[in-house]
């Protein structure tokens, strides 16, 4: 049951993973840890880290929080659900709108995403940063990251270096 049950949710939010997996991991965050409690808060942030640090497709999370509920085949059940619907609608719409790059309608459609994306970004740092953010230093590191993320240009990965040092000497 709980196959059935990974491959479903999985297949449920690659249908609305516009901007990549990183963009549901909230809806991935509530059936995992909060709903089915098959995963604890530490442990979905470390699966996320270990993944984002593993070379690799950025999608390698899936198959980690799917080992982690239900070994390889979790894994391997979760990852399918996961890129199968989105591989196959994003097929099926770049064929249908590849002649209609230009059109009104496109230039709409492709802005209206733009805030959905950036929305469902930050509620995945948010819960992300529920889930790491254990002392003072952190959480003040993670809101500096976020302001300057969003006002400047400068690199974020100053602000990751930050973040390891920080652990480095103890603070984090």
């Amino acid at each position: 049951m709980i196959l059935i049950e990974l491959a479903w949710r999985f297949a449920l939010v690659s249908a609305i993973a516009f901007g990549g997996a990183t963009a549901v991991m909230p809806e991935m965050h509530r059936f995992l840890v909060e709903q089915n409690h098959w995963i604890g808060d530490t442990t979905f942030a470390a699966l996320f880290a270990i993944s984002q640090a593993s070379p690799g497709p950025n999608v390698l999370f899936v198959a980690l929080f799917g080992w982690q509920v239900a070994g390889l085949a979790g894994a391997i059940v979760s990852t399918l659900a996961m890129c199968g619907p989105s591989s196959v609608f994003a097929l099926v719409f770049e064929h249908y709108t590849g002649a209609h790059r230009d059109a009104r309608w496109m230039v709409v459609f492709r802005r209206a995403l733009a805030p959905v994306t950036i929305g469902l970004l930050m509620a995945t740092g948010t819960i992300l940063a529920q889930g790491a953010d254990h002392s003072a230093a952190t959480i003040a590191l993670t809101i500096v990251t976020v302001a300057v993320g969003l006002r400047t240009k400068i690199n974020p990965l100053w602000f990751i270096a930050a973040g390891a040092l920080l652990g480095v000497f103890g603070y984090a």
